[in-house]
């Protein structure tokens, strides 16, 4: 045979007792190189998305700079508070009320397995006023302004108001912009106090319907041992919740395209975003926190 190898038929008519040749096994094929669509994706991707923080960052210096300069637009900033305050006010206050009764029962259950329920008031403030107050509040801002704001800004966008305002000598981002920023940060401290008050009373509420226990006990147990640090740093946080959650807003309006389809996603990208964006600062600020006032 001229060949090295042997087909399977051959080594089935080799003579009995005389030995086959070996057969090189064969090889499988190699895994197929990625394709140089999924590559273009990938590459695209993140163009797009190193685009979209380039854009952002530039947007925020036109704001910046835009806020800082005469004439100050008092009238629309003084609206935009009641928009953003008063109007969200309702709605914190009942999630803050849900969240206190919440941990008030679960840490009353807790607590008791470990034979430590009388901590439990001091659990119930350190976890609102720490951490469940802020977060929830920034979540439920970003949910309700968030939206408003995009889609307010978009629909001005496609219906072309936007260009109207800065034909008329009005700087868009100061009016528009400057004002609605500024009123989240400025009200969304607020806000964390007034969900924070709500989630202490329900708390109280919660734990007296099971054993009796006086507003005053609860709020002197709870704050036993608490300062200011306990208090004023979470609160002042959410600052960085606001502005986070004005400026993605308005950035997301302002920028959208494509009528109708574009308001819904001017809104929806705004609401996701801000949510997402906020829920990584509180781990940022958390640890900040922990280390300058801990």
């Amino acid at each position: 045979m001229t060949d090295e190898t042997l087909t399977a038929t051959e080594v089935m008519r080799s003579p009995p007792g005389q030995r086959a040749p070996f057969i090189a096994p064969t090889t499988s094929p190699a895994a197929p190189p990625v394709t140089s669509a999924a590559v273009n994706f990938s590459k695209s991707a993140v163009t797009e998305f190193l685009e979209w923080f380039g854009d952002l960052g530039i947007f925020f210096w036109q704001v910046l700079r835009a806020g800082f300069t005469p004439p100050f637009e008092f009238r629309e900033l003084f609206r935009q508070l009641d928009e953003v305050g008063s109007k969200s006010l309702p709605l914190v206050a009942l999630a803050g009320a849900a969240t206190g009764v919440v941990l008030s029962l679960e840490a009353r259950y807790s607590l008791t397995r470990f034979g430590a329920k009388s901590l439990l008031p001091a659990a119930i403030v350190f976890s609102v006023i720490h951490e469940t107050g802020p977060i929830i509040t920034g979540l439920v801002v970003s949910g309700r302004v968030g939206a408003g704001i995009g889609a307010e800004l978009a629909s001005m966008k496609v219906t072309e108001q936007i260009d109207a305002i800065e034909a008329s000598a009005v700087n868009p981002y100061r009016l528009l912009a400057a004002t609605r920023i500024l009123a989240c940060i400025l009200m969304l401290p607020l806000l964390t106090l007034a969900g924070d008050a709500c989630g202490l009373f329900m708390g109280w509420v919660a734990q007296a319907l099971v054993e009796p226990l006086s507003l005053h006990q609860f709020i002197n147990s709870g704050f036993n041992g608490a300062s200011f640090n306990d208090l004023l740093p979470p609160t002042f946080k959410t600052a960085v919740f606001g502005l986070i959650i004005g400026l993605i807003a308005c950035f997301q309006g302002m920028r959208t395209n494509g009528g109708a389809a574009g308001v819904g996603r001017a809104a929806t990208n705004s609401v996701v975003l801000s949510s997402l964006f906020v829920i990584l600062a509180d781990v940022v600020l958390v640890k900040l926190i922990l280390i300058f006032f801990s």
